[in-house]
């Protein structure tokens, strides 16, 4: 680097490309200039679009070093890590329930509320979440926009493509902590660590006389 180069400039100059680039970012989200498309749904920045199209195809690039779990998003990664660690920073003010993210526990809030904002313009079915009125709506349209890549079936959410696919890649990254016994679904795990618990939580409500 030449000894006439001010590092000042340098970081007036940086600090000016990452405002024009978040000025740029704004701008799009407010004069609705969409300028990337993938499977018809429209994104602001390619970054965004790179991740949807992941979700399409069942990648997820950032692995945990903890437990090899794959995730599609590096902010959803530094997440799961929490759940590695056991670590729960959010608390619920309410019943003292605490979760990995903020996200979940605004998303549990809504249940001592009773609050289900997003409601469905088709049967006016209400939900706590917008992603499950998202899939919830293709209950009506017939949609399903995800793609197995090994049979081509299709899939009307992410969360069931990727259960999907472990049945062709064999994967079962759910182990329990007793035997290391490994599921392909999570629910499966639950019901199997009932056995060495000895739980019964389902009670038949048909009395015998």
């Amino acid at each position: 680097m030449s000894d006439n180069v001010d590092v000042s400039d340098l970081k007036s100059n940086a600090l000016k490309l990452k405002v024009e680039s978040d000025l740029t970012c704004r701008l799009r989200m407010h004069v609705g200039k969409r300028q990337y498309d993938a499977y018809g749904k429209l994104f602001n920045l390619s970054d965004h679009l790179m991740i949807h199209r992941w979700k399409h195809r069942g990648e997820n690039p950032f692995k945990s070093d903890v437990c090899d779990k794959s995730i599609s998003q590096r902010s959803t990664l530094t997440e799961h890590y929490r759940t590695d660690t056991r670590e729960k920073p959010f608390t619920c003010e309410v019943c003292q329930k605490w979760f990995h993210n903020m996200g979940n526990l605004i998303r549990h809030r809504l249940i001592h509320t009773g609050e289900k904002p997003y409601r469905c313009d088709v049967c006016d079915k209400s939900f706590r979440q917008r992603s499950t009125l998202t899939v919830h709506q293709r209950t009506h349209t017939g949609e399903k926009p995800f793609l197995c890549d090994f049979c081509v079936k299709k899939f009307n959410n992410n969360g069931d493509l990727i259960k999907h696919r472990r049945t062709h890649t064999g994967e079962k990254p759910f182990r329990c902590e007793v035997c290391v016994k490994s599921f392909s679904q999570k629910s499966t795990l639950n019901a199997h660590w009932r056995t060495h618990t000895g739980e019964n939580p389902f009670l038949c409500d048909v009395v015998i006389l």
